[in-house]
């Protein structure tokens, strides 16, 4: 188990790079894996999770060669060309690597199972595997729809026309990536868009999908072509460093090239609402996906109701929201999150809680909190092994009396390595 202190520091300034979208370099692993041909993919984030998706197609026969850090050079085995696995296929702490794959999974012509680590062999996988074996995929799970998911060859899929109950790009992109095996049309229709990654990147990919704003539509039977996918920087990473350089005064800090896709994008848009001076310099294109420099500076911010409609595009941002609450003049509600307690931790509880801990009033409810704005004392706070718990916490001691003991940390590695060497030269003082 790994514990973090972070302590009260200075202002945040510079130029900094943060990893590699965790999301495209999942679904660039994959569908390079399943396509004709060799693709090169660049930015490729270097975390435990995009790691174990890459092991995954290692383990069904796909040459996967890595030149250099953060370079991918995949020989696709095309649509039909995955091999059997000799054992079951770990997906580590990825939840998003083990929904996807078990719609890719789900049309082969062999058996797999799939297993994760502790914590994500709790998180319910219902949300999936209900709308994949409505295809005509055989999953079966552990109590509760838990992993490990056994799936089982089958003898076809067909198209489905889907609405999903929670909107979750995981869940509509683990259908269409079944699509590809399935007899007709598969349709996606959401009530709230989510991110439009998976359809970006099977328009580069070369296969021929409509998709506007909450609606998506493929047919199966064609193929992909190889393709090279440049990966923008993470926004979820660069979201602790907006928060931070927002809170601490004097700071005045660039994040570079960072994927600025506006189904991903909500936290943004909240901390504007709050009085956030964050400003898009340089916009571009960086492998089908709009990119920006962010420039933030300090500025004092003001509690809100957070715009239900926000709540897709930000989804993964909460437990960072959670502190910029913590520390905004006035009363923040937030609801419309019950997603969050089956994540990699109930999020909603452990950010309470740890807030309660450094003397901030926060009321839990059934799909969100009410958070007082205060300061922050001293004190210990457990992130219950969740990586973005455990980053937001560490935002939270730049701003506490004195240091925060954060325990269990270790999980950061899944998604953003070197975040304490990256935090620490941006201005954060964490002993890890």
């Amino acid at each position: 188990m790994t514990d973090w202190i972070s302590s009260p520091a200075g202002p945040l300034r510079g130029e900094i790079s943060v990893p590699g979208d965790k999301s495209i370099s999942h679904r660039a692993i994959m569908l390079a894996a399943v396509a004709e041909g060799t693709s090169h993919i660049s930015g490729f984030l270097e975390g435990e999770d995009t790691r174990a998706t890459a092991r995954a197609f290692t383990d069904m026969g796909v040459r996967i060669e890595a030149p250099r850090a953060s370079e991918r050079i995949v020989h696709g085995a095309g649509l039909h060309g995955l091999q059997a696995p000799i054992q079951s296929i770990d997906c580590g702490n990825a939840g998003t690597g083990m929904r996807l794959l078990a719609g890719l999974l789900a049309g082969q012509s062999f058996d797999s199972t799939l297993i994760g680590d502790d914590s994500l062999s709790r998180r319910p996988m219902f949300r999936v595997t209900g709308p994949l074996n409505a295809m005509g995929a055989r999953i079966e799970s552990a109590e509760g729809g838990r992993p490990p998911l056994h799936i089982r060859r089958t003898s076809g899929l067909w198209g489905i026309r889907y609405t999903p109950p929670v909107a979750s790009a995981q869940v509509k992109s683990a259908i269409l990536l079944a699509g590809f095996y399935a007899e007709g049309e598969t349709i996606v229709e959401e009530v709230y868009p989510t991110r439009d990654y998976t359809e970006r990147m099977l328009t580069a990919f070369g296969w021929p999908i409509e998709f506007t704003p909450g609606r998506a539509r493929l047919s199966g039977g064609h193929r992909l072509r190889a393709t090279d996918i440049d990966v923008p920087a993470d926004f979820s990473s660069a979201a602790f460093f907006l928060v931070a350089a927002s809170l601490v005064p004097g700071s005045e800090l660039t994040l570079q090239a960072v994927g600025i896709n506006p189904r991903r994008t909500g936290l943004l848009s909240a901390l504007r609402l709050m009085g956030a001076d964050i400003c898009e310099s340089n916009p571009r294109s960086l492998g089908g996906e709009p990119v920006a420099d962010l420039v933030v500076h300090h500025a004092p911010l003001r509690g809100i109701d957070v715009p239900i409609e926000l709540v897709p595009d930000m989804i993964d941002e909460f437990p960072i929201l959670f502190v910029a609450a913590a520390s905004a003049r006035g009363t923040t509600r937030i609801r419309g999150v019950a997603e969050l307690r089956v994540k990699e931790s109930d999020r909603i509880a452990v950010m309470a809680k740890g807030l309660q801990a450094l003397g901030i009033a926060v009321e839990e409810t059934p799909d969100g909190a009410i958070i007082e704005g205060g300061k922050f004392t001293s004190g210990e706070v457990d992130s219950a092994g969740d990586h973005r718990c455990a980053m937001s916490f560490a935002v939270a001691g730049l701003l506490a009396r004195a240091e925060v003991r954060i325990r269990d940390c270790a999980n950061v590695a899944t998604s953003f390595p070197g975040f304490v060497e990256l935090a620490n030269g941006a201005g954060f003082a964490i002993a890890a």
